[in-house]
């Protein structure tokens, strides 16, 4: 019997208050029971900006701010990758943003500057893992590995972690009751998240590449997993390799077929 393709769900290990800012510059968060709480993050002085959430941070007095983010929750091969970053105070590293709107030269240009000065840490989730507990689940995994490590790397726990998306990793999978704030589009609106995405993105881009000489045909280094038409086509005349997400929809029915040729 074929089994059904895995599509990302809600995790009951993520316990959802997600902030976004508003048009009226403040922030969002909704409590247990769904009924939505303001929470001001700056005044009309304090324009909307990349370091958001980290003037939100310093406001509600925290200092050390970790910012998380991940990469590959929706290609059909290779792992997901989650990054944990603390940037310095004083920097003076401009650009850094939404990885998906940065060109790959750019990305590898602020990797090395946001590995040069910050602290940082990542994990990967492979594609057995995914297949076994979904792609959400997996995701919140990498991310707390990530904030483990890097917790490790800093000696301390963060006063605060900003975390991109809805989500946020459960208590079981941290080990440690840490102040994480799911920040939607939190890579736009927090330059620690948006550290945390460039490393992730350029991390697991380096990961496909090599892929890419392990398993000939697929195209990895070009699409790095995800399901493009060269992609698509290389499954239907190859089949799936070992990093491919046996449950997800394109792979799911191109190994069935393989399997009864």
């Amino acid at each position: 019997m074929r089994r059904k393709a895995q599509q990302p769900r809600r995790s009951p290990d993520a316990d959802d208050q997600p902030l976004a800012r508003n048009k009226a510059g403040q922030g969002r968060r909704r409590s247990p029971s769904g009924v939505p709480v303001q929470v001001t993050l700056f005044d009309d002085e304090i324009p909307p900006s990349q370091r958001w959430g980290e003037i939100w941070a310093a406001r509600s007095g925290y200092r050390l701010v970790a910012g998380v983010d991940e990469a590959g929750r929706g290609p059909l091969a290779g792992p997901v990758v989650a990054a944990a970053v603390v940037l310095p105070p004083g920097h003076g590293i401009d650009g850094i943003g939404d990885s998906k709107l940065l060109s790959a030269r750019r990305r590898e240009e602020l990797y090395s500057r946001i590995k040069k000065t910050a602290k940082m840490a990542v994990c990967r989730v492979e594609a057995e893992r995914i297949d076994q507990v979904n792609v959400l689940r997996a995701t919140m995994e990498a991310m707390a590995g990530a904030i483990k490590k890097l917790t490790r790397s800093l000696g301390r726990e963060p006063d605060c972690v900003l975390i991109d998306g809805p989500h946020k990793p459960g208590l079981h999978l941290l080990g440690a009751r840490l102040n994480c704030v799911p920040v939607v589009k939190g890579d736009r609106l927090s330059e620690n998240i948006g550290a945390a995405s460039i490393v992730a993105k350029v991390t697991r881009d380096r990961l496909m590449k090599r892929f890419d000489r392990k398993f000939r045909g697929y195209g990895f280094a070009r699409h790095k997993g995800y399901g493009t038409p060269e992609h698509l086509a290389a499954l239907e005349g190859l089949g799936p390799c070992e990093i491919h997400r046996r449950t997800f929809a394109g792979v799911l029915g191109r190994r069935a077929e393989q399997e009864s040729r």
